[in-house]
C-alpha cells in the first residue's frame, strides 16, 4: 500500500461518524388547544414544521401589563438574582468544558529537560559475565527536549465527543434562559399577589374600624343597661374575627415580601415593599397561538432536544471504541554526559513513532465492556426521547390548563363582582334601615360579613385572573406574538 493510499484511508476514517442519524420523534401533539375558542386567532388546521426557536430574545413581556414598578423589579431580579447568576455560571462552564474538549483535535506539544546521576551494574557482579569487573564509574546525563504526541480522529471519535460536549452546552444555555423565564414570571405573580393582599388588607382595615366603632357604642348601650350581653358578646365577636383575618394576611404578606427580597438579590431583613392597595389592573388577552409552535418556544422542550441530540452523538463515541485507535508520536532534542556539551548539535537526538506500546491499537477482549458501553449509550438515548416526549405532553398540559384558568376565572371573576356589588347594596340599605330602628345589629353584622367575604373574594379571584395570565404567557414559552 503506498503513501497516497494510507492518507486517502486515512481521511475517510476520520471523516466517517458511527452515530445514528438523528430524526426528531413523534410526539404527541395536536393541531389546536380544545380551551382556545377563536379559530383566526389559532389558525385551525394549519400546521406549522417545527424550528428551534428557543434562542430568540422573548423580550420583556411584562411590559403588557404597562407598570412601570414591574419594570424596574424585573430589572433588578434578572441583574441579582443569585439563583441566575449560577445557571449562567453554569454556562460558562459547560461551555469551557467545550473548549477543553476541542483541544483533542490539535497536537499535545511538551518542553521538558532532566538531569540523571547514575551508575551502571558491574557486569561480573550482576551475573553478565565470567571476565574480572570492570571499575565503573558514576556518572552524569543531561536531556533537554520535546515531544509531540497526536490522537488521529479515526471514525469520528472527537468530533462526536466535542458534538456530544456542545449539544450538553447548548441544553445548559436553555436551562439559563428557562430559569430566567421561571424568575421573570415569579417576579410578576409576587408583585401582583403582594397588590391583591394589600387590597384585602385595606378591606379589612376599613372592617376592623367599622366594627370597633360598633363595638364602642354598643359598649356604651350595655353600660346603660340599653342592650343585653348578648349584643355586646356578638360585636366583641366580629371585631375578633376581623383582627384575626387581618393579622392572617399580614403573615401571608410577610412570606410574600420575604419571598419578592431573595427573587431580587436582596436581604429579606432590609426590604420592604410599600403597600398599594389599589389593585384594578385588567389582565390582557394572551393568543395562544398553535401548539406546534410549543417546540419552537419552550426553553424545557429545547432542554430536552439537546439532551437527545447529546445521546445519540454518544452512541457514535461508544461504537468507536471497538475500532483502532492511532496514536502518533515524535520527539526531539538533545542529551550530554556534559552540561556544557548539551546543546551541541552531536548531542542531538529524536525519534519518530511510539517508543513504547503501539501507535496502532485495536481492543479484542474487554469482558464485555465496550458492549456494556455501547448499551448505556442506547438506553441513555431511549431515556432522552422519553424525557422529550413527556415534556412535550406537560407543555401543551401548562397551556390547556391556563387557557382553562383563563377562561373560566374571568366568568367566575364577572360572577363574583356580581356578587360583591350586590352584598354592598344590601349593606347599605340594611344599615339606613338599622338607622330607622326597623332591624337589630345583627342583621347588620350578618350584611356586613356578606359584603366582606364576597368583596375578598372578588379580589382573589380578580389575582388569581392576573396569575393565570402569567401562567399562560410562561407556558407558552414567554412569546405569545404571531411568527
Amino acid at each position: 500500500m503506498n503513501k497516497l493510499s494510507i492518507l486517502l484511508l486515512t481521511t475517510i476514517l476520520t471523516a466517517c461518524s458511527l452515530a445514528p442519524n438523528f430524526k426528531l420523534p413523534d410526539s404527541a401533539n395536536a393541531k389546536s388547544f380544545k380551551e382556545a375558542k377563536e379559530k383566526t386567532e389559532l389558525k385551525q388546521g394549519v400546521w406549522k414544521v417545527a424550528t428551534p426557536l428557543a434562542k430568540e430574545d422573548k423580550g420583556q413581556w411584562w411590559k403588557v401589563f404597562n407598570d412601570s414598578k414591574l419594570d424596574e423589579l424585573e430589572k433588578q431580579a434578572i441583574s441579582a438574582n443569585q439563583s441566575l447568576k449560577a445557571a449562567a455560571a453554569r454556562v460558562e462552564q459547560s461551555r469551557a468544558i467545550v473548549r477543553a474538549n476541542s483541544a483533542s483535535f490539535l497536537p499535545d506539544i511538551n518542553l521538558g529537560g532532566n538531569a540523571v546521576r547514575a551508575k551502571a551494574a558491574d557486569a561480573s557482579t550482576a551475573g553478565f559475565s565470567k571476565t574480572p569487573a570492570n571499575n565503573l564509574k558514576p556518572y552524569n546525563l543531561y536531556a533537554v527536549g520535546a515531544t509531540a504526541s497526536y490522537d488521529v480522529d479515526l471514525f469520528n471519535r472527537v468530533r462526536d465527543s466535542e458534538k456530544a460536549f456542545s449539544f450538553d452546552a447548548e441544553a445548559q444555555s436553555e436551562l439559563y434562559r428557562n430559569s430566567l423565564l421561571a424568575l421573570q414570571a415569579d417576579v410578576a405573580q409576587h408583585y401582583f399577589l403582594l397588590q391583591s393582599l394589600d387590597a384585602e388588607r385595606e378591606l379589612l382595615k376599613n372592617t376592623v374600624s367599622i366594627r370597633s366603632e360598633a363595638n364602642r357604642i354598643m359598649q356604651k348601650r350595655f353600660d346603660v343597661g340599653t342592650v343585653n350581653e348578648i349584643d355586646l358578646s356578638f360585636t366583641k365577636s366580629e371585631l375578633a374575627i376581623a383582627n384575626s383575618d387581618l393579622i392572617n394576611l399580614n403573615r401571608q404578606r410577610s412570606v410574600l415580601e420575604n419571598a419578592m427580597a431573595i427573587l431580587l438579590g436582596q436581604n429579606p431583613s432590609e426590604y420592604h415593599f410599600a403597600e398599594t392597595p389599589n389593585f384594578n389592573i385588567t389582565p390582557p388577552l394572551i393568543p395562544a397561538g398553535i401548539p406546534s409552535e410549543l417546540l419552537q418556544r419552550r426553553p424545557d422542550i429545547a432542554i430536552a432536544q439537546a439532551q437527545m441530540k447529546a445521546a445519540n452523538i454518544r452512541i457514535g463515541v461508544a461504537r468507536a471504541a471497538f475500532f483502532p485507535s492511532l496514536n502518533l508520536t515524535a520527539n526531539g532534542g538533545f542529551q550530554s554526559t556534559e552540561l556544557g556539551d548539551i546543546f551541541k548539535w552531536s548531542s542531538r537526538t529524536w525519534a519518530l513513532g511510539q517508543t513504547a506500546g503501539t501507535a496502532l491499537a485495536m481492543n479484542i477482549f474487554d469482558s464485555g465492556r465496550n458492549f456494556g458501553q455501547l448499551d448505556s449509550a442506547h438506553s441513555a438515548y431511549d431515556a432522552a426521547v422519553a424525557n422529550y416526549r413527556n415534556q412535550v405532553l406537560v407543555a401543551m398540559g401548562d397551556v390547556e390548563n391556563a387557557l382553562n384558568d383563563q377562561k373560566l376565572l374571568a366568568e367566575q371573576s364577572q360572577q363574583q363582582d356580581i356578587a360583591a356589588q350586590a352584598t354592598t347594596r344590601t349593606l347599605d340599605l340594611t344599615q339606613k334601615r338599622y338607622t330607622q330602628g326597623d332591624v337589630n345589629y345583627f342583621e347588620v353584622a350578618t350584611a356586613q360579613a356578606a359584603m366582606l367575604a364576597t368583596n375578598r373574594a372578588s379580589i382573589q379571584t380578580h389575582a388569581q385572573r392576573v396569575i393565570a395570565t402569567i401562567n399562560l404567557i410562561r407556558a407558552l414559552g414567554g412569546s405569545w406574538a404571531e411568527k
